[in-house]
């Protein structure tokens, strides 16, 4: 990574974020030479990417022929405007995100206990509520819907993480975003400035 204030190494921190997040980006390889881009729903668990879908369709002609893929997950929190730090110049425009990059193997899931067990999660991620029998890999009434369902395993071989909030800038700089997001009291613009608090190096002084 160019930048290496950005980079996010810490396995708790790349964890807890992949556990948040329920929409991600698949790469694969087409026939055309084409990258080809696929949004999903997931579900991390075991330190892989799981998701599920049809068995025949592009996406998994292209697993199928070269099972080498990414997947990314992204959040932006913030889009910072050039005004919070220059009056004059659009240069310092920017955004404040986390996304994790994912290298790895498809793998496609037969066993029903393993298959059962994702779906379950997934629907523990989405539907949090309830609402729904618990699908297990036993139950002779899911059983039939398990075998016809196509469940992916993405192991990871590599993780990238960037995590962004202001890293590179000075204290006199941080102090200028954070009353610029105060005033603009957006949606996660609370959030963002704890997550400066957390990340940036310099934030500590700018918060007197």
């Amino acid at each position: 990574m160019r930048r290496n204030e950005f980079e996010m190494t810490d396995k708790q921190e790349l964890d807890q974020f992949l556990n948040e997040m329920s929409f991600g980006f698949l790469g694969t390889s087409s026939d055309d030479d084409y990258p080809s881009i696929t949004p999903l729903n997931f579900v991390y668990c075991n330190d892989s990417i799981y998701f599920h879908g049809s068995r025949v369709g592009e996406k998994m002609t292209n697993l199928a022929a070269r099972p080498k893929v990414t997947f990314n997950v992204a959040k932006e929190y913030a889009v910072i405007p050039s005004y919070f730090t220059d009056p004059v110049f659009a240069c310092p425009a920017t955004s404040f995100f986390k996304s994790v990059i994912i290298y790895g193997q498809a793998v496609i899931v037969e066993d029903l206990k393993e298959k059962a067990l994702v779906l379950q999660a997934l629907m523990t991620k989405l539907q949090p509520e309830g609402g729904h029998k618990p699908i297990t890999g036993d139950d002779p009434e899911y059983r039939g819907r398990l075998k016809g369902v196509s469940i992916v395993r993405i192991d990871a071989e590599r993780i990238v993480g960037k995590f962004k909030f202001g890293q590179n800038k000075k204290e006199e700089e941080l102090a200028s975003v954070v009353d610029g997001l105060l005033n603009r009291d957006g949606e996660y613009d609370a959030e963002t400035i704890e997550l400066m608090r957390k990340y940036c190096p310099h934030f500590k002084s700018s918060d007197n």
